[in-house]
This record gives structure tokens, C-alpha cells and sequence, in this order.
């Protein structure tokens, strides 16, 4: 497993999990390596089973650690990732704006999510890719409006988007 170093470093006020869920390829990675190292490469190659990093920031004068998750997306390995869920405060809930199905499928990923994580874990659901403007196939209209019926934030992003906005919603 991956972690920044700063993943043993005990001095901190807060720790909390997070995890990464959406069908593979959606960019949870891509997404990943953007917040917890600031780089961002193209070549990622799928995540088998699950992987994370810590990163620690500070809010209102606390260090908060956060380790954060990469599930794989792949159906074969739900077993192993749902068992993860369990303990999490947070689910980031990504799809990708280019990709109708993994739009479609996150009705699947809040199942799993109410099904194993516990009652009030918060959820971002993240539209990835906003960066493919010309590739778009689900509208920021249509991703609030989920994320309104769903009572979750939606910020959206592309991983190669140096900013960020989405996670500063987390935080």
C-alpha cells in the first residue's frame, strides 16, 4: 500500500477515513494523487483490491489526518472493498461526467454505501473529468440534481485541475 509520508507521523487532533467509490476508470486515482501528492499522470493503471494515503491539513487551528481510501471499481472485488466501509466518516462518490453508465450505476454505490457503512457517514458525490468539457455526456444540471435527491454535496473536477474545489468541501 501507497502512503504519503507523512502516513506514521502520530501528532495530530483528528483522524478520519475516507473512501474513494465509483465504477473503474472514473478517475479515483488520478483523483487521489492530485489531492495527497499535487501530480497527476494520465498512465494509471487499475487499482486491484485497495489502496490509500494519508495527508494532513489543518482546520481552525487543529491538525486533521486524513487517510484516504482508493477502492477498485470492478465488481469482483466488492467483497474486499465493502468490508473497508465499516469505520468510514466520509464516502467521496465519483463518476465520470464522459461515462453514462458510471453515472448510472452510483444508485448501486449508495446501496453499498447504506448497506455497509455506518448512518451518518457524509457523502460527496463528484462528477471526474470536468476537464473533457467536449466529452461530457451527464450534465452539471443532471449531477446536482442526483446529488440534491440523494442529499449529498456535489462540487465536480478534473483530476488534472491543480485546484481542487471539490475537496475543499470535505475539508
Amino acid at each position: 500500500m501507497s502512503q504519503t509520508r507523512d502516513a506514521t507521523d502520530q501528532n495530530f487532533d483528528y483522524m478520519f477515513k475516507l473512501l474513494i467509490i465509483g465504477n473503474s476508470s472514473v478517475g479515483k486515482t488520478s483523483f487521489l494523487f492530485r489531492y495527497a501528492d499535487d501530480s497527476f499522470t494520465s498512465a494509471f493503471v487499475s487499482t486491484v483490491g485497495i489502496d490509500f494515503k494519508v495527508k494532513t491539513i489543518f482546520r481552525q487551528d487543529k491538525r486533521v489526518k486524513l487517510q484516504i481510501w482508493d477502492t477498485a471499481g470492478q465488481e469482483r472485488y466488492r467483497t474486499i472493498t465493502t468490508a473497508y466501509y465499516r469505520g468510514a466518516m466520509g464516502f467521496i462518490l465519483m463518476y465520470d461526467i464522459t461515462n453514462e453508465e458510471s453515472f448510472n450505476a452510483v444508485q448501486d454505490w449508495v446501496t453499498q454505501i447504506k448497506t455497509y457503512s455506518w448512518d451518518n457517514a457524509q457523502v460527496v458525490l463528484v462528477g471526474n473529468k470536468c476537464d473533457l468539457v467536449d466529452d461530457r455526456v451527464v450534465s452539471v444540471d443532471r449531477g446536482r440534481h442526483l446529488a440534491h435527491q440523494l442529499v449529498y454535496i456535489y462540487p465536480y473536477n478534473g483530476s488534472c485541475d491543480s485546484e481542487m474545489k471539490c475537496l475543499a468541501q470535505i475539508q
